[in-house]
C-alpha cells in the first residue's frame, strides 16, 4: 500500500477537517498511532484520553514536556491536531485543576477544541461555576469547549440535543458549544432517533463524532461507518450543509463494546494494526463520498487501492 494513498479522498473536502481518533489505536504508543494514520492518508488526529475507553493514564500525561514531545511526533509524522477528547465530569470538585492542565496540553499541541462531558445532573451547580472559569481559559488558550453527550445511560447535564439549548444559553460563552455523538445515543438513550436528534443538535455544534453502532442482546457494538444503526450516512450528508468551519471526526473504539447496560468494557487485547487501518480508510473514504458526492469516484479509487 503507497504511503498516503488515500489522499485523495482527504482532498475533497479541504475545507472541513476531517480528524480521526486515537481510540482505535488503544494500546499503541502514539508514535505508531501517527505513523500508521499517515499510512492511510488521514491529515488530522482527535488524541482520546478518555476513562474507560483507553489505558489507564493520571495527569501526568499533561505536562508540557508531554506536550512538546507529543507536538514533535505530530511533525515528524506530518499528521495535524484540530481536536483533543479528554472527558471529564466538569462538576468534579477537582475539575478546574484537571481540565485546565489537559487544555494547555491541547492548545500546546495545536487543537482548536477540545471535547469533554459536561456533568453528572447532581453535580449541576459546581459544573456551572467551574464552566465559566473554564470558558474564559478556552478563550485565552484559542480553544473551543466541546461538551458530547455520554453513552452510558446516566443523567447528565446533556443526555440528548434537546438538553443543549437551554444548557449553552445559561453558560452563555462563545467557547462552549456542543460535540454531538449520535453513537453515544443509541446506548444512553435507546428510545431516541439518532438521526433527529443529531440534526436537533448540529447547530448548537462546534465538533462533532461520526460513529456506527450494532444493537445485539449482549450490548453495543461500533462498527464500520454505514454498518450500523446510527444512520451515519444521513448524519454526514446533514453535515455537508453546514459552514465548513463545523469539523468532524471519525471515532471507532474498536477494542471497546458497551455490555446491555450501557457500561463500556474494553478487550484484552490490542486490536491488530492490519485491520485497525482497512477500517479506518473504509471510513474516511464513507465520510468523504458523503460529504462530497462528486468525489465518489476518486474515493472508490483510493479504497480500492488500499483493500489491494
Amino acid at each position: 500500500m503507497p504511503a498516503g494513498a488515500g489522499r485523495g479522498a482527504a482532498a475533497s473536502s479541504a475545507a472541513r477537517t476531517v480528524s480521526i481518533s486515537g481510540a482505535p489505536f488503544d494500546g499503541y504508543p502514539a508514535p505508531h498511532m501517527l505513523e500508521s494514520l499517515a499510512r492511510i492518508g488521514a491529515t488530522h488526529v482527535e488524541p482520546a484520553y478518555i476513562v474507560g475507553y483507553t489505558e489507564p493514564f493520571d495527569e501526568s500525561a499533561f505536562t508540557e514536556a508531554r506536550a512538546v514531545e507529543y507536538a514533535r511526533w505530530l511533525a515528524d509524522a506530518g499528521i495535524q491536531c484540530h481536536a483533543m477528547s479528554s472527558h471529564i465530569d466538569l462538576g468534579r470538585p477537582d475539575a478546574l485543576t484537571v481540565f485546565a492542565g489537559r487544555m494547555a496540553f491541547a492548545a500546546r499541541i495545536g487543537a482548536k477544541v477540545i471535547n469533554t462531558n459536561a456533568a453528572a445532573r447532581s453535580n449541576a451547580a459546581r459544573f456551572h461555576q467551574n464552566i465559566q472559569q473554564l470558558a474564559r481559559l478556552a478563550e485565552e488558550l484559542g480553544l473551543v469547549i466541546g461538551l458530547e453527550n455520554p453513552g452510558d445511560g446516566s443523567d447528565n447535564l446533556l443526555n440528548v440535543a434537546a438538553d443543549g439549548p437551554g444548557l449553552l444559553q445559561r453558560i452563555g460563552h462563545p467557547h462552549v458549544g456542543l460535540n454531538y455523538d449520535a453513537g453515544n445515543t443509541i446506548s444512553h438513550r435507546p428510545g431516541v432517533d439518532t438521526v433527529a436528534d443529531a440534526l436537533a443538535a448540529l447547530p448548537l455544534c462546534v465538533h462533532t463524532h461520526i460513529k456506527d453502532v450494532r444493537r445485539t442482546p449482549q450490548g453495543y457494538f461500533f462498527t464500520g461507518l454505514g454498518e450500523g444503526e446510527i444512520g451515519c450516512d444521513r448524519i454526514v450528508q446533514a453535515l455537508a450543509a453546514t459552514p465548513a468551519s463545523l469539523h468532524l471526526s471519525i471515532e471507532i473504539p474498536m477494542r471497546l463494546h458497551r455490555g446491555p447496560d450501557a457500561q463500556p468494557s474494553r478487550s484484552a487485547w490490542r486490536v491488530p494494526l492490519a485491520d485497525i487501518e482497512a477500517r479506518l480508510a473504509e471510513a474516511l473514504a464513507f465520510v468523504h463520498r458523503h460529504l462530497d458526492p462528486g468525489s465518489a469516484a476518486a474515493t472508490t479509487s483510493s479504497t480500492s487501492e488500499l483493500s489491494s
